[in-house]
């Protein structure tokens, strides 16, 4: 059955899959959204008989329908190849009384690889499908993680630019270092004077100028997104999910149709939302656990039904957590008001006029398969130490933040079902946090050499991405004002 796609804002005429994933956003601001979660056509225990890439099909083609059989299948076997370190794409870690779904095997080491590595063939795809003529421009807002392995995707990937804004004292070291070093004759990087929400705002605010539209239109450009706001974003992390219960079924670890509990450390609200697809697709899952750092705002919605962003923007050691506006919650937010645009719209606009909504008892209701809570800075570093300790396995800031919001579900609830954790990132990509979390001692050693001593303790090998960074040359030093973004888009563009 066709799967077409809506704007979260208004009732104008939907979209097909491709056309979903070209767009990025809605014309009218809103997000693209499924008329229907699919359900799985295959079992549990034949998932369980198959490899990351056959799930990921089996996924995939339920969601994207205007894609061919060959069309989507080529675009899984170039993104899930020899770029990830690992056979099985996203293994399992069973450490302490939980199994970590490792998603930083590919090539930037954070689990953004695992959509930002399909984006660039879905959308050449999606391109060749509608025939545009025009070059596609990438344009994204990173709180970390996004811009690198958006940057990796699409460099020097034919019919594309792409251009990516970061707060420059807003990100790790390390993180930086991976972006500013990016090769590509495509790749732009860009540090603002801002937070994360900033960049995010001003890239939407790009985005909806129609009349920068039409001016590069009549240059051959066109925008796109590789935010997790983009539909080709956020259906590749269903996948993951899927195959994580297919793994524990094939193990022996559950029984076909046992429910589990997932967590995700969350920040722009698409990685749990790829969970709750999930779970709607007929995947068993019983709780979703949302995990916040100091910036939770997203503890107090799911807590109070009100979603409030008027407070400080606290910096963290997870700081791919660090943002007080979660894009993706827009998505949960249609439905649960019965696929109703113009109250979401009424809703958005009271988000970015004065800062906060409040959702009905009726809507509040139905967030009944979610759990909010949220880590502080001294309760993620002693979960690192603690699992370190306890199990010889390291796991980096974000990760932290989610298996410390378990145990205090677990305490809270007594809940001890099966639970799946997202280890979102590396520690190598948070080095300098996790080791001074394992041992303030350690804050003494310089960057690189905190990376070898991670690689010691752990007795993990130093992943590529590092390993390219350590000499690499900065390639891109530009920084920009917050009202000066649409300025210096157009100027990397030559108009």
């Amino acid at each position: 059955m066709e799967v077409i796609y809506r704007s979260t804002r208004s009732n104008s005429e939907p979209v097909t899959a491709s056309q979903a994933i070209l767009k990025g956003l809605s014309d009218d601001g809103g997000l693209f959204v499924p008329d229907h979660i699919p359900a799985l056509d295959k079992s549990l225990s034949e998932l369980a008989g198959m490899s990351y890439q056959q799930v990921a099909y089996e996924v995939m083609k339920l969601f994207l329908t205007d894609f061919t059989e060959e069309e989507l299948k080529n675009c899984i076997n170039n993104a899930y190849d020899s770029k990830f370190d690992t056979e099985k794409i996203a293994p399992l870690v069973q450490a302490d009384d939980a199994y970590y779904l490792e998603l930083f095997h590919g090539s930037t080491i954070a689990f953004k690889d695992m959509a930002l590595s399909i984006l660039p063939h879905l959308m050449i795809t999606s391109a060749r499908k509608n025939n545009i003529k025009n070059e596609i421009v990438i344009l994204t807002a990173t709180s970390g993680d996004t811009g690198k392995a958006a940057l990796a995707g699409f460099a020097d990937v034919k019919g594309t630019r792409i251009i990516v804004f970061y707060p420059k004292n807003g990100v790790s070291p390390i993180q930086e270092k991976q972006m500013v070093t990016q090769k590509g004759a495509n790749t732009f990087v860009v540090g603002i004077h801002g937070n994360f929400d900033d960049a995010q705002t001003g890239v939407k605010k790009i985005f909806s100028d129609k009349e920068l539209a039409k001016e590069m239109d009549e240059k051959g450009f066109q925008f796109s997104s590789a935010n997790s706001i983009n539909i080709g974003r956020l259906v590749p992390q269903i996948c993951y999910y899927v195959y994580a219960y297919a793994q524990l079924l094939k193990d022996g670890k559950i029984t076909e149709g046992e429910k589990i509990n997932v967590v995700v450390p969350t920040g722009n609200f698409g990685n749990i939302l790829a969970a709750f697809y999930a779970k709607n697709m007929g995947l068993p899952i019983d709780k979703l656990i949302c995990a916040s750092n100091d910036n939770k705002v997203l503890y107090d919605f799911f807590r109070t039904g009100t979603y409030d962003r008027n407070r400080e923007f606290v910096l963290t050691t997870s700081p791919s957590m660090d943002i007080l506006i979660s894009s993706n919650l827009e998505r949960l937010i249609y439905r649960i008001a019965g696929n109703d645009a113009d109250k979401n719209r009424e809703l958005m606009n009271a988000l970015s006029g004065n800062g906060k909504y409040e959702i009905t008892e009726e809507m509040k209701a139905q967030l009944a398969d979610f759990y909010g809570n949220f880590a502080r800075e001294a309760e993620t570093a002693a979960e690192i130490r603690r699992l370190y300790e306890k199990c010889g396995y390291v796991i980096d800031t974000h990760t932290a933040v989610a298996s410390a919001v378990y145990g205090k579900y677990v305490v809270e609830t007594g809940d001890h079902k099966t639970t799946v954790i997202a280890s979102t990132a590396s520690p190598f990509k948070f080095t300098r946090s996790v080791m001074d979390a394992i041992d303030i001692k350690y804050d003494a050693m310089g960057d690189f050499e905190l990376v070898d001593e991670l690689s010691k303790i752990a007795k993990v090998k130093v992943p590529n991405a590092i390993e390219e960074i350590r000499t690499a040359p900065v390639l891109h030093d530009t920084q920009c004002d917050v009202d000066k973004m649409k300025d210096t888009v157009k100027s990397f563009l030559g108009m």
